[in-house]
Order: C-alpha cells, then structure tokens, then sequence
C-alpha cells in the first residue's frame, strides 16, 4: 500500500490504534471513484459539448440519446440500479424531520459540517481549482442539494435529488481527472484529488455532524428519526460514488469514519481556513441582506456559532477571530431561544417558513438544472457550468 508523503508522519504514529481502519482510509486516499473514472479516461477526446450531452441523457434518461452514446458510458449507466441494502422506508422518518429542524439543521450544515469539511486535505482541491473566489454560488448549490435530497421523494430515480447527487459524482470525476494532470497537483505528498477517503469523511460529517451539531443549536432527534437522515445521507453518498468500502452502513461508523480523518489527517493548511473563512463571510450575501451593520452582526453570530459548534482547536487552526469571554455562552443562548421560538409557533407555520426560507438561499438557474461540466482545472477559466 502506497502512503502519501503528507501523510506518513501520522500513519506509523497511529496505526497501531486501529491498524485496519487505519490502512483502509490511507488506501482510499489513492482511490478516486473506481467505476466512473476509467469511463471518463475513455472519454476524454469526446468534446465537452458531447461529454455534456451525453450525461444529462444519464441522469434525466434520455434513451435516443444514450442509444447513441459510447458503450462504456451505457455501461456505467447500468452500475446506478439502487444498491440491495436500501430499503425506501428506511429514510422517511429523517425526511420528516428535516422540514422541521430545517433552520437549525441547515445552520448547523453552514456554521459546522461544511467548514469542517475543509479540515481535510480536500482543501488543497478546492484551493488549487479557485473555488473559494465562487464561495457564493458553492453554498447554494450546497443548500440545494440539502433541500432536494430530503425532499419527499426525492432520491427517486427521477427526483432533483437523485439527479444532484449523481450530477456531483460527474463534476467530482471531471474534476479530479483536470487536477490530476495539473502541475500544482503534488500525488506524492497527497494521493489522488478528491479521494474516495476525503469523500467518504465529508459523507460522515454530512450526516452524523449535522446531526450531532443541529441538536447542539436546539434540534431534537429520536433514534428513528436519526437513523433515517443517515440513510438519506448514506444512498446520497452511494450515488455520488463514494465506494461501499468507505460508505458508512450506520451512525457508529460514520463517527469512526469521522475519527480516523482526525487521527490520519495533517493538520489544516492556510488552504483550510482561508475556505473556511469565505464560507462564513458568504452568508450575509446567500441570506440577500445589504444593511451593512447587519452583515457585521450575522457573520460575528456565525463565527460564534462555528468556534462553538467545531471546537476552539479547529476554529484556531482556521484563524477565526479569538473569541471574547463573554461569547462563551453563545451556543447556550441560541439553543434555548430557538426552543422558545419552536414552543411559540405551529408545527406547520415552521415547516412553511422553513422551506421558504430553503427556497430562497439555493441556487436555482432559470434554465434548470445544468449539466455542464468543468472544462479547466482553474475556476477563473472555465466556461459556465
């Protein structure tokens, strides 16, 4: 088993505390998505043009046009049939709950799971690519994919869900082949871009994180309701291509999951916090508030929210702004205010308000949903997608 350079310090220290767990999250930081990338490989002398036809006839089903699509394409259109461990009743109760912890499950998806994301070397991806200059538009397109997942229905064959989640795998395939053959791309130091170890961590946070830091912003959870919205994270996570050796099957493994990243990653990089720190000071704008004290007074409360929710080590490590003494509390206060509000309104006022509210911070192009996909490595130079 190759070790990447970055990572070995941290290997030969702690893997005598897990040697199997251990040795299968450094392998799949070698791995990319086993089925989807060799088809890309085959395809790369298809124009973007065609490549972009030809995945839309994928995911909305087009059969005259994946009749004319390469074999290796309608291959790996038949590896999307639903896996044999999904069992649709399984998730419905975490849909529930969704629509009615959805503000605090979303401020906790914003201020806690998507910067901890960033705590992995993933960050260098995202870096390298220029990303963190489009924080704006990756946070509603996070927010979206959020909504539509829970979405009644929809991780259905034909729900937005189950189209976004697959669409992902395509942008994350198309990505990692472009940094792949980027010269700033260190394979020695890092392993493949966007490994199926990175992905697999970020499909643990997504799930466990968010529901261990929404219950910490006031959310409450039964164990029903918590199994079903790591099955709807889990079947998301399978049709983005995270592979089933690295895919949680249960709540306890996405936290062990969680727990090697920790053990097995370098500390963040500058990449980490500088990513970290744009998502943060993107709310004000995804949120559509122009008052200027305003911005300063949500992104203060965000940051409070986020040194709370991921811990003084990591949120230092991000460079966030020291906390002042009498912040301490401040997830405390925010906890119980939003009960009292929960006591206060209709469960179905909530659940209203909630999904406009989802509504209003995702990103929703007039022409729909796009499939596009990347044409360069460098965010700046690439045609819209």
């Amino acid at each position: 088993m190759r070790v990447p350079s970055a990572y070995g310090e941290a290997y030969a220290r702690v893997r005598p505390s897990d040697p199997e767990g251990v040795d299968n999250y450094i392998r799949h930081t070698t791995i990319g998505d086993p089925e989807l990338d060799p088809v890309l490989e085959e395809l790369s002398d298809l124009s973007p043009a065609a490549l972009n036809r030809y995945v839309r006839a994928i995911i909305e089903w087009e059969d005259e046009t994946l009749r004319a699509a390469p074999r290796v394409l309608r291959d790996f259109f038949d590896t999307l049939e639903e896996p044999a461990w999904l069992d649709w009743h399984d998730p419905e109760p975490g849909v529930r709950t969704f629509y009615k912890n959805a503000d605090l499950m979303l401020g906790a998806f914003v201020t806690g799971v998507l910067v901890e994301g960033f705590s992995t070397l993933i960050a260098k991806s995202f870096y390298i690519t220029g990303r963190v200059k489009h924080t704006n538009r990756r946070l509603r397109q996070n927010n979206r994919q959020l909504l539509e997942i829970f979405f009644p229905n929809g991780l259905y064959r034909n729900g937005e869900g189950w189209k976004l989640s697959v669409r992902v795998r395509f942008v994350h395939g198309r990505m990692r082949s472009l940094l792949a053959k980027s010269p700033e791309w260190d394979h020695e130091a890092w392993g493949t871009p966007l490994s199926a170890a990175h992905l697999g961590y970020a499909i643990s946070v997504f799930s466990k994180r968010l529901l261990d830091y929404s219950t910490l912003l006031g959310a409450r959870f039964s164990e029903e309701e918590r199994k079903g919205v790591m099955d709807v994270w889990r079947y998301s996570g399978f049709l983005m291509g995270v592979p089933e050796s690295i895919l949680y099957s249960s709540e306890e493994e996405a936290q062990r999951m969680h727990d090697l990243a920790l053990l097995c990653e370098p500390a963040p990089g500058f990449e980490s916090g500088e990513l970290a720190n744009a998502l943060i000071q993107s709310i004000p704008s995804v949120a559509r508030i122009d008052d200027e004290a305003e911005k300063k007074k949500i992104v203060k409360l965000a940051y409070r929210l986020s040194r709370a929710l991921i811990g003084n080590e990591l949120a230092n490590g991000f460079g966030y702004p020291k906390q002042r003494p009498w912040h301490v509390g401040t997830l405390a206060l925010f906890r119980t205010r939003q009960r009292l509000l929960r006591r206060w309104s209709g469960a179905e006022t909530l659940r209203a308000n909630n999904i406009t509210q989802l509504l209003q911070i995702s990103m929703y192009d007039e022409e729909g949903l796009s499939y596009r996909m990347p044409d360069h490595v460098k965010a700046e130079k690439q045609n819209p997608w």
